[in-house]
Parts: C-alpha cells; sequence; structure tokens
C-alpha cells in the first residue's frame, strides 16, 4: 500500500508591498535633531600618569579646592594619607571594581578617582583567564595562554567595559579623574633615530593591536603627566631639588594631551593650580 505524500512546504507570504508595487520598508521613527552652539560644559575626563612617589593621588584630592569633592577607588591604598572619602573596603577584583562602579555614587561627590587603572588592567587580566576560555575550550594560566596575541584582545576587550562605565558616569556629570604607573617606550622614528619616551604603565603590543595605552589616550580628555624635574649638566649627570611639572602637551620625552591646557603647571604641595585652570571655581 502506498504511502500518503506528504503535505508540500508552506510557502513564506510574499513581502508587503507599498503603493507602487514595490516591497515595503520598516518604518522607523523619526528622531528630531537640534543645533546647539558654542563651548559646552561637560565632565572631564582626566588621566594623571608618571613615577611612584610623585604625588599623583595627592594631586587628584586637590579637585576639593574648586569646590568638587571626590570620592576614590583606591585600588592600591595611595590615598590611605590624605583626607578623602573613598570606598570601604577597596575593590580587589574586576568584579568588585565595575559593581561599585554600577551602583551608587551620591551627588555631593562630584568626582571619581580610579587609583589606579594600571592596577585596574591587573584586575582585568586575572578576570579574562579566569572566565574567558581557549578557542577549544580549556582555561588556561596566563594570558600568552591563549595563543600568540590572542590574550591581549580578550583582556582589551575586558578592559573596554571600565571605560564604558566610567563614560556612563560622566555622562551622569561626573568628572573622572584616574592615575597610572609610567614606563618607557621606543618611540619608532621614520626619519631617523629611534628614541624612548614616558607613557601611561598599560598593556601596548608593538603591532598597536589591543593597545590598551592607545585607547585610554584617544578616550580621555586630558592625559598629563606629572614628573619630578631634573637638571643633565655636560657632562652627563643629573640632578634635581624635587621638584615637580605637570605637563599637558606631547614632548620627544613623554605622551600627553589637553584639550584646553598648553603650558606646563608647577606642582607644588597643596597647589591646585592645575584643577583652577582646568575646571575653575566650581563651588
Amino acid at each position: 500500500m502506498n504511502k500518503p505524500l506528504a503535505p508540500a512546504p508552506l510557502k513564506p507570504p510574499p513581502p508587503k508591498q507599498n503603493g507602487a508595487g514595490k516591497p515595503a520598508t520598516e518604518q522607523r521613527p523619526a528622531t528630531s535633531f537640534g543645533v546647539t552652539k558654542g563651548a559646552q560644559k561637560k565632565a572631564v575626563k582626566v588621566v594623571i600618569y608618571g613615577p611612584g612617589g610623585v604625588g599623583k593621588s595627592e594631586l587628584c584630592s586637590l579637585i576639593k579646592q574648586v569646590g568638587i569633592e571626590p570620592i576614590f577607588l583606591d585600588i592600591e591604598d595611595g590615598s590611605h594619607y590624605l583626607d578623602v572619602s573613598r570606598f570601604d573596603p577597596a575593590p580587589t577584583n574586576w568584579d568588585e571594581l565595575r559593581s561599585i562602579l554600577h551602583g551608587d555614587v551620591p551627588n555631593n561627590y562630584g568626582a571619581i578617582v580610579i587609583d589606579s587603572l594600571t592596577k585596574s588592567q591587573e584586575f582585568s587580566e586575572a578576570w579574562t583567564i579566569a572566565n574567558v576560555p581557549h578557542e577549544k575550550g580549556h582555561y588556561v594560566n596566563s594570558i600568552e595562554g591563549y595563543g600568540f596575541g590572542k590574550g591581549i584582545t580578550h583582556n582589551y576587550e575586558t578592559f573596554l567595559q571600565l571605560l564604558g562605565d566610567l563614560d556612563s558616569w560622566a555622562r551622569r556629570g561626573k568628572h573622572i579623574i584616574c592615575t597610572a604607573h609610567d614606563c618607557t617606550a621606543p618611540v619608532p622614528n621614520p626619519t631617523g633615530e629611534d628614541w624612548i619616551r614616558y607613557e601611561p604603565r598599560l598593556q601596548s603590543p608593538p603591532s598597536g593591536k589591543g593597545s590598551m595605552r592607545h585607547r585610554v589616550k584617544e578616550w580621555c580628555d586630558h592625559l598629563l603627566y606629572v614628573g619630578f624635574d631634573t637638571f643633565v649638566s655636560k657632562d652627563g649627570k643629573a640632578t634635581g631639588s624635587g621638584t615637580r611639572t605637570i605637563y599637558p602637551t606631547e614632548l620627544p620625552t613623554h605622551w600627553a594631551k589637553s584639550r584646553s591646557l598648553s603650558e606646563p603647571i608647577p606642582y607644588t604641595r597643596g597647589d591646585a593650580t592645575l584643577w583652577q585652570q582646568l575646571l575653575g571655581d566650581s563651588s
């Protein structure tokens, strides 16, 4: 006995037609755009980097002198000697760091300080190793365990989540201030000999792919290098008296950028000139 034939598969319905006999496109709600003119006063994103002991945490705290109260995510315990507000206990891993930023920051705090991005990168790397499997399904013990360049990309993608969290607070009007340690990095020079300069100590492979260092420079409004003043004599001996300077523009010796500052600023203990020039008196 012959089996009954299976019913023919249903054909998809024909596309909807518009009045001209052509398929109708999806209608999206119209967005109304206006026009604004002039400078806008918005929260700034500042990254301050330099050698250990140069006073980066103290400099962040001095924003109080222009009427802006900071609250510290003191990952490195660098603010314990300062009279500042801080989240307590301080975050000790990536999940805790992001959990704080996903919570509430009281309105009386006008600036969020991440001290430091260098330590935050260590958190992101540890989280990546623990949570992102190798392409073959197993977990690795180090960033290098993913294979050439792959771990750097995974960690870069993890770290970008922190910048997104901080962007969210900046859009809500909170100034973002981050510190970072420094390192020396080679500078390729197509027209002559290469040289080295100071840059933030963040992941930055030679290829530039997955470079947190470059991404942070693009992300912030002001990348400021703070260094001790040194003087080199003709016989090559360096001397210094412990004075410090904040550099807002790039020189062969260091990376820097600023949307509004152009001249170096002497940095003495308790001096809030930087914040006065950046933000004025916000009290």
